[in-house]
């Protein structure tokens, strides 16, 4: 059950703000059934991710990677934006959220209608591929076809590059220019609400850090502590979708 007071403060800072900023982690999509990677049960609990250094390296690699991502649990593809995602979008709506900075990379926050220019991918998005060296964009339709009729995910048609997932893996260089537009929206915003990070993978758990150096209001909402629940202004330990939904007025 939702606790009242914390949840009407909450209410009471995102009314008073203008310009919130949004960073989401991936306890905001559990209630749309997608489990945390890193939690029992989660994806790197039943194998080991494939580096980012070695599926450049191997095309035995690279062909494996593709075989997991075509074999595998398709929760990512079926899922549906939650309450947590409604409320989001609702104050995108507003006017009051500038944008949405998340580790997620199940494409939902653009499902609930927020516009792709203001969400902030800052792990990429597991639903289209890219050519790492030219950058054409593959639709995972596409290439799973092509993978089922040659056993393989043949190089990019434009430049011969190698295709992969719009993801960042493990080894791989956050996106620069994700990261730029991140480090500005949290020197703009005046209000920073943190929901469903554990805050505990950097760089992007160094934006929530910064917002509080800048003596701006930082709202934690997650199920766990945080490492930086000294620094909020306030921490609501509770469930998500439900808190969001009734501090912003959305079903």
């Amino acid at each position: 059950m939702t606790s009242t007071k914390p949840t009407a403060a909450l209410r009471d800072l995102l009314n008073s703000a203008e310009r919130i900023v949004v960073f989401t982690g991936a306890g905001i999509s559990t209630e749309s059934g997608i489990p945390d990677f890193r939690s029992p049960g989660g994806l790197w609990s039943k194998m080991k991710p494939i580096q980012f250094q070695d599926f450049i390296a191997s095309e035995a690699v690279r062909q494996e990677s593709w075989r997991r991502r075509f074999s595998g649990d398709r929760t990512l593809e079926s899922a549906s934006p939650n309450r947590g995602h409604r409320a989001i979008a609702h104050l995108v709506d507003q006017g009051k959220a500038i944008a949405i900075i998340t580790q997620n990379v199940d494409n939902l926050h653009q499902r609930s209608g927020i516009p792709d220019d203001r969400v902030i991918e800052l792990h990429g998005n597991a639903h289209f591929a890219t050519c790492l060296a030219c950058g054409l964009r593959y639709e995972l339709q596409d290439l799973e076809r092509q993978f089922a009729e040659l056993g393989r995910v043949e190089p990019c048609t434009a430049c011969g590059g190698i295709i992969k997932t719009a993801t960042i893996s493990f080894g791989q260089a956050m996106p620069e220019e994700a990261m730029q537009r991140a480090e500005a929206a949290t020197m703009a915003c005046d209000l920073f609400l943190t929901i469903g990070s554990s805050l505990q993978v950097y760089p992007a758990a160094g934006f929530p850090r910064l917002a509080a150096s800048r003596g701006v209001p930082l709202v934690i909402l997650n199920r766990e502590p945080t490492p930086q629940d000294e620094l909020a202004t306030l921490v609501l330990h509770q469930e998500i979708a439900e808190t969001l939904g009734t501090a912003v007025g959305v079903n």
